[in-house]
């Protein structure tokens, strides 16, 4: 179908949300703009789906939601025979009339369909899944994406995003769909007076932080110790269940920012609320800077992931990366629990292969198994499905990734703000009645094991030869691994995509039980390395440094002369 026959098309027929009626008149004379929404479809993916709100196949609105859930639904009817579906949303612009329209889809597919009254994190959908028995789920979210985004993640039955294979039956079945003529649509009302659609009872909720009280490391800390904390949900979807958790614990000294305390999807205060970056965090600090608390949490939109920011030696907020955080968290889960007699034999902890090598310090010292995973919290969560399925998930204790996101316990099987939250605040007032600050506690490991900086650099080859490029480059380093880089030897080669390990001194050669993918790892002497991952969406190449020094000035240098000596091998000035 041509661009402007597309177009006619939905002029004609969609003519349900006015907001597309009003866009689609708007651009009559623009082929441009026409071009933009309708020369591609969303695709459906691991990640679901994702895209600017508006009108078109290649953008988020009700008849793409609706053409998704028709495939979903069709999978599950192909699968199962039948089964029920649980949604939730966060507080991106229409997430609450996208999680309708699809159970709208559902309901008139026969599927049984439980809803949220209001917003909530991802991690209570994961929970919902599996407290509920679905058979899948969908979130709709477009997590740290500006405002002009909205999102449909979708889960599998075991609370987990939804796999490669998954994903990749659901979209199969999508590509049949017309996206007005072959989709099932119900009455709202009808279908809930039916029962085929439900509203989940708020006592759900309850027992969720229940399982996230389960977490606690040292129950009752937080009560005997006079925790400060600011906190700012970013406008999203964090909010309640993060302060019911601290107040729960007994952190009741909670400053909340209040520009960006209830729900806006339009994110005013903080056009990109992700965590990872300073400009979110602004307003927090502002806020810091009056209140002098002991520490800054920041969850995202939906709430999965958190940053956070601690009093350092000056007064002034030290900002703490995602990496430093999930080790301050292993270091305090695993000497706690060791002291107190409550470390499991053989116990796990889960990384993905672009967080930080610190942790395997950690794991030396405390005798605890680690597990590296790909890029993705749904591997992290397949690790626990498959100690869940030998009768070993007490042996799993936590699991993170370098972008802010964290598990402690087998409740959920996506990351969690809300415990990680929690978390924090504990070991903040454990160290604090020791009189130990969290600047303090990782100045503190970087000295025993070094100062490992984790830095990552995005690369872009613009044009319709990028992805080309891309493909040549991966291909020439696999054919010529460099022996050393920037004077430092090459002693492990992990290829993702081949699955092998190779020692390049011994020449040995193992397998890696990974799902493939386009990842080559170089690690170097002294623990460095460079991580080489391409993306498979767009003309982008990123690279993961570690660089680890006797301090932050030597960590820093020894950073620079591997990102220039790696900017040669990929052949960028």
């Amino acid at each position: 179908m041509s661009i402007q026959n597309a177009y006619d098309s939905w002029c004609k027929k969609a003519v349900e949300d006015k907001d597309l009626i009003a866009e689609l008149d708007s651009i009559k004379d623009n082929e441009e703009e026409k071009y933009e929404r309708f020369y591609t479809s969303l695709k459906f993916g691991t990640a679901g789906l994702r895209g600017i709100i508006g009108a078109g196949t290649n953008r988020m609105n009700i008849y793409v939601v609706r053409q998704a859930t028709q495939g979903l639904a069709n999978y599950i009817i192909a699968r199962y025979g039948t089964g029920s579906v649980a949604i939730s949303h966060d507080s991106r612009i229409k997430a609450d009339l996208f999680m309708i329209e699809s159970a709208r889809v559902l309901a008139a597919n026969g599927i049984k369909v439980y809803i949220t009254k209001e917003l909530q994190p991802t991690p209570v959908l994961s929970y919902l899944v599996r407290y509920l028995n679905c058979k899948a789920g969908i979130m709709v979210t477009a997590s740290h994406n500006p405002a002009a985004y909205n999102g449909y993640k979708a889960y599998g039955e075991d609370g987990c995003q939804m796999t490669d294979v998954a994903a990749q039956a659901v979209y199969d079945e999508i590509c049949k769909l017309d996206v007005f003529e072959d989709v099932k649509v119900a009455d709202f009302d009808k279908a809930l007076e039916s029962g085929l659609i439900e509203y989940v009872n708020d006592s759900v909720y309850d027992s969720y932080l229940d399982k996230v009280a389960e977490q606690q490391v040292n129950p009752g800390i937080c009560k005997s110790t006079d925790l400060k904390v600011v906190y700012t949900p970013l406008n999203g979807a964090g909010n309640k269940l993060v302060r019911k958790i601290l107040n729960r614990i007994g952190v009741n000294d909670i400053k909340v920012v209040k520009e960006q305390e209830l729900p806006d999807g339009n994110f005013t205060t903080c056009p990109y609320p992700n965590p990872e970056i300073r400009e979110a965090l602004a307003k927090g600090l502002e806020l810091c800077y009056q209140e002098q608390p002991d520490l800054l949490l920041a969850t995202d939109p939906d709430a999965d992931r958190v940053g956070i920011a601690v009093k350092d030696y000056d007064g002034s907020y030290r900002l703490i990366t995602g990496n430093e955080n999930g080790v301050m968290l292993t270091n305090y889960i695993l000497s706690c629990k060791k002291a107190n007699g409550k470390l499991p034999e053989k116990p796990v902890v889960v990384k993905t292969v672009v967080t930080t090598k610190l942790i395997n310090k950690l794991c030396e010292k405390y005798g605890c198994e680690l597990k590296n995973v790909l890029t993705g919290f749904k591997y992290i969560g397949e690790v626990i499905l498959n100690l869940e399925k030998n009768n070993e998930e007490n042996r799993y204790l936590f699991g993170f990734e370098e972008s802010y996101g964290y598990l402690s316990g087998t409740y959920v099987r996506d990351k969690d703000a809300v415990v990680a939250s929690m978390l924090v605040c504990e070991m903040a007032a454990y160290y604090k009645k020791q009189g130990i600050s969290l600047a303090e506690l990782i100045d503190d490991l970087y000295k025993e094991f070094g100062y490992y900086l984790n830095q990552t650099y995005s690369f872009e080859f613009e044009g319709a030869a990028g992805m080309q490029k891309m493909a040549e480059i991966m291909a020439d380093i696999r054919e010529n691994i460099p022996s050393s880089i920037a004077g430092y030897k090459t002693v492990k080669v992990c290829d993702y995509l081949e699955q092998n390990e190779t020692d390049t001194v011994s020449g040995e050669k193992v397998e890696i039980d990974l799902p493939k993918s386009n990842v080559i790892s170089l690690n170097l002497e002294s623990d460095n390395a460079v991580i080489i991952r391409p993306s498979g969406t767009e003309p982008k190449i990123k690279l993961y440094i570690t660089a680890v020094g006797k301090d932050k000035n030597d960590a820093a240098q020894i950073c620079e002369k591997l990102v220039t000596a790696s900017k040669e091998i990929l052949g960028i000035e």
